[in-house]
């Protein structure tokens, strides 16, 4: 069954740094959905189930992964940058790195959404295309495992040491804001959830 934008997760805005977490499991699925239908259709006709799993993850990336980086880049990295905390001058080498695998994602899912945009709308993709899809998924995949195990087991844990509860709460208004949510609605960060910001369950 496909993965459906909508889905509930596990935290709330009000718990950004879990949240920011969850999207990666989601970011996760998704790129397996697609690498899943490209391999197992190579270009042909897609069935019902193919058409709609890769029709709603593209457009889960065209949409989500934007703001998922506008979260991280303008929300959240600066303020753990602003903390003048040597663990977070520390990090800095990490967070530059990860921007830029943020620049590099962004080129090869504009590429996707170009082949896959394509193969919905013919019906087929040419076998040199079909390659092309399918190395571009897989470039992703390596990418992001490496990115996504830096910010789950790195990033995210530091943060929520050295960002307040206000802070983190400012993050989480911001990134409810991003998506056109009234961030007044946002219920404060649990306490016993500040620290919890490990891959979601």
């Amino acid at each position: 069954m496909p993965i459906q934008i909508g889905a509930r997760t596990g935290h709330t805005f009000g718990e950004p740094l879990g949240l920011l977490s969850d999207c990666h499991r989601r970011i996760e699925k998704f790129l397996d959905q697609l690498l899943q239908v490209a391999e197992q259709a190579q270009g042909g006709p897609l069935t019902g189930p193919q058409r709609e799993a890769l029709d709603t993850a593209l457009r889960y990336f065209h949409k989500a992964a934007p703001l998922h980086t506008a979260d991280e880049e303008s929300s959240l990295f600066p303020r753990m940058r602003a903390t003048g905390d040597p663990a977070a001058a520390e990090a800095f080498a990490a967070l530059d790195m990860l921007e830029a695998d943020h620049r590099a994602a962004a080129a090869d899912h504009a590429e996707v959404d170009t082949l896959g945009q394509e193969w919905l709308l013919e019906g087929c993709l040419p076998h040199a295309e079909t390659q092309q899809l399918i190395q571009t998924l897989q470039r992703l995949k390596a990418l992001y495992a490496r990115h996504i195990a830096v910010e789950d087991r790195q990033v995210f844990p530091l943060a929520g040491r050295l960002l307040s509860e206000d802070t983190l709460r400012t993050v989480g208004r911001e990134m409810a804001m991003r998506r056109g949510l009234d961030a007044d609605t946002i219920s404060p960060q649990p306490s016993s959830k500040r620290n919890n910001t490990g891959p979601a369950e």
